[in-house]
C-alpha cells in the first residue's frame, strides 16, 4: 500500500512549490490554495517517490521532488497506462486518473538531462481529477482502484 509523503501547491505559474502538510480538496479547485486545481484533466498531480529516485540517478542528481512541481509525492508504487481511469483513493477523497504527467522542457532548466530522464516508464506521475471531496495529510494510505 502507498502513503502520502508530502503534499506541495503553488499559488500561481513559476513561483517555488510550498510544502504542506495537510490539503482540503474539492471537485472545482483540486487542493485549495493551488493555482493548477482548476485545470481539467489535472486538478491534482502526483509523483512516485521511486520513479524520482530513478530520474535523479540517470542525470547523477540528488534533487528535492518538488522541481518537478508536483501536487503529492507517493511510495511503493510505479506509474503506467493501465493507471488510467482507475480510482485514487486517499482517506474520504477519490481522485480519477486521467493521464500521464508529460515533461516539459522547464525540467531541464531546473537541470540537464531531467526531461529525457522523466520521460520512461511515466516517471514524471500521473495527473488526477477530483471525484470526491475532503481532507487528506502527510501519512495518509493510498489505493488505487
Amino acid at each position: 500500500m502507498s502513503t502520502v509523503r508530502a503534499i506541495a501547491i503553488k499559488h500561481r505559474p513559476r513561483v517555488a512549490m510550498q510544502l504542506i502538510d495537510s490539503a482540503q480538496i474539492s471537485v472545482a479547485n483540486g487542493i485549495l490554495g493551488d493555482f493548477r486545481g482548476c485545470q481539467l484533466n489535472r486538478q491534482i498531480t502526483i509523483l512516485s517517490a521511486t520513479a524520482w529516485r530513478k530520474a535523479c540517478a540517470e542525470v547523477n542528481a540528488d534533487l528535492p521532488w518538488t522541481i518537478r512541481r508536483a501536487n503529492l509525492l507517493v511510495d511503493e508504487v510505479e506509474f503506467d497506462a493501465g493507471f488510467v481511469g482507475k480510482s485514487v483513493i486517499i482517506g474520504e477523497v477519490e481522485l480519477i486518473v486521467t493521464e500521464e504527467t508529460v515533461p516539459c522542457s522547464m525540467m531541464d532548466a531546473q537541470h540537464p538531462g531531467l526531461t529525457a530522464a522523466l520521460v520512461p516508464m511515466w516517471r514524471g506521475g500521473i495527473c488526477c481529477n477530483v471525484v470526491k471531496p475532503g481532507h487528506i495529510k502527510l501519512g495518509d494510505s493510498i489505493e488505487f482502484a
